[in-house]
């Protein structure tokens, strides 16, 4: 079940570029923030990681959660926070048994083959079965006390179903797309029941305290365009349309990120999403033009950017900026800047350090 509305009212933010950006509001400088800014990059995180003993260990202790939540921000200047978790938490507490193999990722015990393992399937009690989630969102947002937002977040649903069905990660997608070609109603009934398992759970985040929420599309990418509107953006639709927000000042505003979403731009912009975030493989000028104002756009840097020097990093995110503004009538409204994908264990934090002072500086007002 998802806890109920807290009555007392929230700290405005101090730094709320950030939620301007995503108002398309003006802003003094363009916000930054990370996609796996929290990681092994940094020397903190492998330290409490080791304390925990293992990355699930990690992920479910929500002091610890918050501890590596906070790590980059006390380094870099950064304009919100995001959750410390891993986006298969909802898979595994619909009894799949998450574990992680060093050197190969995420793999589940027991992955759905047939569609009696789907029947099987029911939406997690966010209130015990993913409690450790929302009690590690609530001891961040103490712990920010105000001073930037907290992101939430979730995979999209066919995202975890790649993982549900496969077992782990994947080269070719070969079992999940046989599914959805063989048996394309078994899999319209794993996209329901975990849409509806997205939809609760990013919405117990936001009751517990997150005040901007962020769906993983990473796989949607890999679908052909006729199975990407059938069983990817047919459920980010139903997320848009469904999650609830909050009103006035407690609204919290979903960005719908995807890998390879370049071709749908238009389609994503109008589906009821605040913001839609895109890959390098598309110019940011060409993704604002498209999307035409009627959403914020995040992005979109190549994450391998940050291994070129810090000269080299600056160049390349004043492209950015100026490309979206062109993109954008010369506005700088309803940019967040971010990569196109999220940051890599063998990556310098002082090349971070250089990219997050690069945006700041190179788009102050």
């Amino acid at each position: 079940m998802t806890a109920p509305d807290s009555t007392s009212p929230r700290p405005r933010t101090g730094n709320d570029r950030f939620l301007r950006a995503l108002r398309r509001e003006p802003v003094d400088r363009t916000p930054v923030w990370l996609m796996r800014q929290a990681g092994r990059y940094l020397p903190e995180y492998r330290a409490t990681r080791a304390q925990a003993g293992s990355f699930l260990a990690l992920a479910k202790n929500p002091e610890l959660a918050c501890e590596v939540t906070l790590q980059p921000l006390r380094r870099f200047p950064l304009d919100a926070a995001i959750l410390f978790s891993d986006i298969l938490t909802v898979p595994d507490a619909m009894g799949l048994g998450l574990y992680f193999v060093e050197g190969e990722g995420p793999k589940f015990e027991r992955p759905l083959r047939n569609a009696a393992d789907i029947d099987r399937l029911a939406v997690p009690d966010m209130g015990s079965d993913l409690r450790y989630v929302m009690d590690a969102v609530g001891t961040i947002r103490r712990e920010l006390d105000g001073s930037v937002p907290l992101i939430g977040f979730s995979g999209s649903p066919w995202t975890l179903a790649c993982y549900m069905v496969e077992g782990g990660g994947s080269k070719d997608f070969s079992k999940v797309k046989a599914l959805a070609l063989n048996d394309p109603r078994a899999m319209h009934k794993l996209l329901d029941v975990v849409t509806d398992a997205v939809i609760a759970y990013l919405d117990a985040q936001r009751v517990s305290g997150a005040q901007a929420m962020q769906v993983f599309d990473t796989w949607g990418g890999v679908l052909s365009p006729r199975m990407y509107r059938e069983f990817s953006l047919r459920y980010l639709q139903r997320i848009a349309a469904e999650l609830p927000r909050g009103d006035g000042e407690t609204h919290a505003p979903l960005i719908l990120f995807g890998k390879g979403n370049d071709p749908y731009l238009e389609e994503l912009a109008t589906c009821g999403a605040e913001a839609v975030g895109v890959d390098w493989t598309v110019e940011l000028g060409e993704a604002a033009r498209r999307i035409g104002g009627r959403v914020a756009v995040q992005g979109n840097l190549d994450p391998a950017t940050l291994y070129a020097e810090p000269e080299a990093i600056r160049r390349e995110v004043g492209h950015a900026l100026d490309s979206y503004r062109d993109g954008n009538g010369g506005s700088r409204e309803g940019h967040i800047f971010n990569l196109g994908h999220g940051l890599s264990p063998d990556m310098q934090p002082d090349h971070v350090a250089a990219l997050v002072d690069a945006v700041h500086e190179l788009s102050a007002r």
